[in-house]
């Protein structure tokens, strides 16, 4: 399962140790492989930030789509999700994060008294 969530597309020929730590990059030759043995034109995918919300891969054999806006409260990236009709037509919906002011403050759990 971890190879699934955290390896990551590079521009390379097969699979690279990745930077992360955990899982692999793989390159568009990886790709063309899977989708041709598994009959899919398109790998959508997500767990790695990118900025624009999305980001085509390969020649659009790839995608990824980021839903996190802001991340961590500090990348200052934007989030996207992606729609697909009942044609499979693709369509992009950008968003930001919230503004600071409306999101309030999230409610601190308070310690259990057993580990006072």
């Amino acid at each position: 399962m971890c190879d699934l969530l955290w390896s990551d597309p590079e521009e390379i020929t097969g699979w690279g140790i990745s930077p992360r730590g955990a899982g692999y990059l793989f390159g568009s030759d990886v790709v063309s492989q899977f989708n041709s043995a598994n009959n899919v034109e398109m790998i959508c995918r997500a767990h790695q930030l990118v900025m624009e919300g999305f980001k085509w891969h390969f020649s659009e054999t790839v995608i990824t789509v980021w839903s996190a806006p802001n991340y961590c409260y500090r990348c200052g990236n934007v989030a996207a999700i992606m729609e697909l009709d009942e044609n499979l037509h693709r369509e992009f919906i950008i968003f930001d994060a919230a503004p600071q002011d409306t999101r309030g403050t999230p409610v601190k759990k308070p310690v259990p008294d057993y580990f006072l």
